[in-house]
């Protein structure tokens, strides 16, 4: 899982699928971003401000896919909330593990713990197990998609989620590589669907980012060695020769997402992977949202992302219809 799948890996889909975008909600708590891990020390203020999102999502006939994590899961209004909009078919659920806030509590608190495929192979399971089976009780339904926090998988998670029936995975993010802080390298993982597993039974959803720029073509190979020089890579996207596009609100504003989008389209892939953390629906608990203006500017990129890619015939899809598409 953690290495690059063969090329024969990639899945296809129905020819009546097309090109979608799927919306995905990292569902957590807030945390400090800039400081330690902690158990403890965080909140579920933004929770409040969570229905404003769900209605302006069914407005624009988008089902987010909420993947939530345990402080979620024990929170009695985002029950409510998210429970309501599974049952009237306007959302979608998936598991998203944070190591440090579930139990069992057994691991050291740290940045390499915040990986749950760091941990020793029974915990992290273990840890996964609980959190699955509580998402399954409060919300009365069984959780077929993952994704690990911050991207967390290891050599064993796999195994976990097949063992677990578990059918979709999203914790790859393509192009990134999180060593330098202890986490999975990414930067050789496809952008496409792929099939993790030979018997074809979990499919690989990546969160999508995009190279832009007349030397996008040559970027696997260029950009792993740009990544300690913010300068140069900064002046490499101004000049319009080389840029790293996360398809998120969070730092990313909405012209640099229209290239992106063009790219992938472009390039014909078949699903396009949008993500934000849920306490960026509020203001003051990530640092991409510090006020109303920020996150006014947070709809507004939803709102002209979305559209953009309705505009160039790329459709919202859910889950549900992505299972029902692949072919086997």
């Amino acid at each position: 899982m953690l290495n690059p799948p063969p090329r024969n890996s990639l899945a296809e889909f129905a020819p009546s699928f097309g090109q979608r975008v799927l919306l995905t909600v990292d569902t957590e708590e807030e945390f400090d971003w800039d400081g330690p891990f902690t158990r403890d020390q965080h909140g579920l203020k933004h929770v409040a401000r969570m229905a404003e999102f769900q209605s302006f999502c069914e407005k624009l006939g988008t089902a987010p896919l909420y993947l939530v994590d345990w402080p979620i899961v024990h929170c009695d209004s985002a029950v409510e909330l998210i429970g309501d909009a599974l049952a009237r078919g306007t959302a979608e659920i998936g598991i998203q593990l944070h190591p440090w806030v579930n139990p069992p509590f057994q691991e050291e608190v740290n940045e390499r713990n915040s990986y749950a495929g760091n941990l020793p192979q029974e915990l992290e399971r273990e840890k996964f197990t609980q959190l699955r089976d509580a998402i399954a009780d409060r919300f009365n339904t069984n959780p077929l998609v993952y994704r690990a926090g911050r991207y967390g998988l290891g050599p064993h998670s796999a195994d976990m989620l097949l063992e677990a029936g578990v059918a979709i995975d999203t914790s790859v993010r393509c192009h990134f590589d999180y060593r330098p802080g202890s986490g999975p390298d990414y930067s050789r993982h496809p952008r496409r669907p792929y099939w993790v597993d030979e018997g074809r039974h979990l499919l690989e959803l990546p969160v999508t980012t995009v190279f832009w720029g007349m030397l996008r073509k040559q970027a696997r190979a260029i950009y792993p060695r740009l990544e300690g020089r913010p300068g140069l890579l900064s002046a490499l996207s101004r000049l319009g020769i080389l840029e790293r596009i996360a398809l998120t609100p969070e730092g990313v504003t909405s012209e640099e997402a229209i290239r992106a989008l063009d790219m992938a389209i472009d390039d014909g892939l078949p699903i396009i992977v949008l993500s934000l953390h849920s306490p960026s629906l509020d203001v003051g608990h990530t640092p991409y949202v510090r006020s109303e203006e920020d996150l006014a500017k947070l709809y507004d990129w939803l709102r002209v992302v979305i559209g953009y890619c309705e505009l160039r015939g790329v459709k919202p899809t859910s889950v549900a219809e992505i299972m029902q598409s692949t072919i086997v």
